[in-house]
């Protein structure tokens, strides 16, 4: 089981930093999917911050289980609100499937940890 923490997390941390990123550098089509949703561009910033810390909460959770559980599970909320802000907007799977896998390796991540 550890090593499938270790792949999922690992996984998670890479995605949640990655998407983070991709936000800062304003990525054109990331960018195009925050504005659809009603994200305003200086809200931008604060998003990328909790993803990067959410990441970072699951690189350290590797030596200390109760700040890996609740990095894992803050990422599984944070990907719910935006699964849930696409689905206000009736965007079809192809449009949020980022945020979907990740929200996924984040349940699996957070079960992980708690079975830990």
């Amino acid at each position: 089981m550890k090593i499938s923490l270790d792949i999922f997390g690992a996984l998670l941390a890479f995605a949640a930093i990655g998407s983070a990123i991709s936000k800062l550098v304003k990525v054109p089509d990331v960018m195009a999917a925050m504005a659809s949703v009603g994200i305003k561009p200086n809200q931008v910033p604060l998003l990328a911050l909790l993803e990067i810390a959410g990441g970072v909460g699951i690189i350290a959770g590797i030596w200390s289980k109760p700040l890996g559980t609740l990095a894992a599970a803050c990422l599984v909320l944070y990907f719910a609100g935006a699964l849930i802000a696409h689905s206000k907007k009736k965007h079809k799977v192809v449009d949020f499937g980022a945020a979907l896998g990740i929200f996924i390796i984040s349940i699996i991540t957070t079960l992980l940890q708690l079975k830990r």
